[in-house]
């Protein structure tokens, strides 16, 4: 029964937490509680929320770090803009197309060649859907 209630008692802080929480990645308290549950399961259920806390602590260093490069680069791009890093590196992903805790777009132009341009002297061809005249 004490394992019932504390197993619930992690899920809904584990739930609590991820709405709570914006772009960020979880953290302590939700690696730890989910660390927590699938240790439990294994019968180390301390070592796994030690695990847990200790994942997300390192995930959310390297998402704050990768946060603060790209307000550094928005800063050379914008000179005397304001707002945190935070503001700046999401200005940033919506500029360059790319997405919270990645430094590069997705859709990485091959062989110096943007999406939907052809290489040189090559016609574009149009893709499916594609309304352009």
């Amino acid at each position: 029964m004490r394992r019932l209630i504390t197993l619930s008692v992690l899920a809904a802080l584990a739930g609590t937490t991820v709405t709570a929480a914006q772009a960020e990645p979880g953290g302590c308290l939700k690696y730890g509680a989910v660390g927590a549950v699938g240790g439990h399961v294994a019968n180390h259920g301390v070592l796994g929320a030690v695990g847990g806390c200790i994942t997300g602590m390192y995930r959310r260093h390297v998402y704050r770090k990768e946060a603060k490069q790209k307000a550094a680069l928005y800063d050379q791009e914008h000179p005397g803009a304001k707002g945190t890093y935070a503001q700046k590196a999401t200005a940033y992903d919506v500029e360059h197309s790319t997405q919270p805790g990645k430094m590069t777009p997705d859709a990485a132009p091959q062989n110096g060649v943007q999406p939907g341009q052809a290489p040189q002297g090559q016609p574009v061809q149009p893709q499916q859907g594609d309304t352009r005249l």
